[in-house]
């Protein structure tokens, strides 16, 4: 009988089980991964449902960008479940109101349009140049790495994500009532969900968790350094195991 803690392991924007592969040798001495696939789901409250349906009756999560929104939606439906939470790359925030909202929406359909007119690889071609630490841009196995996981999907999975984090609920009330540990984890260089960002969440939390960053990643930093991520989220859930 396996007497590991099952922790749930939820990918963000496009992404699959690649963006975790590179921490399984280390997080699986420790927990019983499991990957998590949102399917065809266009709301977030929809991808939580599909992680409690696949979810033992008690266990920890960790999610990264969108899925670390998903993490928060996971919680809201079923805080009495969720042992601990990592929150990585990730926000908290719904869309904003006027210009700022309307500019997000702006620069999702630019991707949006691109993908349905040029195909996933174009759009993810042009989506990774601010995903990944800019010295990174040359890195032409990671790069490829993260286009052939965007290759993996279809456009009508970017459709109905894009509607999902457009149509995104306020995290903050959740983090506010948070009634067990959370760990936060983000590239130093992560310019769509900073650092500054994770600081507020921190802030919200009412243990206020010291936000875990790791040096000279990007958004995608469980591909860009793994080895440093791996150790954050060892760390992490030391910190949450009873």
């Amino acid at each position: 009988m396996n007497s590991k803690p099952t922790l749930m392991l939820l990918p963000g924007l496009m992404c699959n089980e690649a963006v975790w592969t590179p921490l399984l040798g280390s997080l699986d001495t420790v927990c019983d991964c499991r990957i998590v696939d949102h399917g065809l789901a266009n709301d977030l409250s929809a991808m939580a449902q599909n992680v409690l349906d696949h979810a033992p009756a008690h266990f920890f999560v960790a999610g990264h960008s969108m899925g670390g929104r998903v993490a928060l939606e996971v919680y809201r439906l079923a805080p009495q479940r969720v042992q601990g939470l990592i929150l990585m790359d990730t926000g908290h925030t719904p869309l904003p109101a006027g210009q700022a909202g309307l500019d997000e929406r702006a620069k999702r359909q630019v991707l949006l349009d691109l993908a349905h007119q040029k195909g996933l690889r174009a759009m993810a071609t042009e989506w990774v140049k601010g995903m990944v630490a800019p010295s990174r841009l040359n890195d032409h196995a990671l790069i490829e790495a993260i286009l052939a996981m965007f290759d993996t999907k279809t456009v009508t999975h970017f459709d109905h994500q894009i509607h999902a984090l457009l149509n995104r609920p306020d995290g903050a009330p959740v983090l506010e009532a948070m009634g067990c540990a959370v760990s936060l984890i983000c590239g130093e260089l992560d310019a769509w969900s900073p650092v500054s960002q994770h600081e507020q969440m921190s802030q919200l939390l009412p243990t206020h968790p010291r936000v875990q960053v790791i040096e000279g990643a990007g958004h995608m930093c469980t591909m860009e350094a793994p080895q440093q991520v791996a150790k954050a989220m060892m760390q992490a859930i030391s910190s949450l195991l009873p």
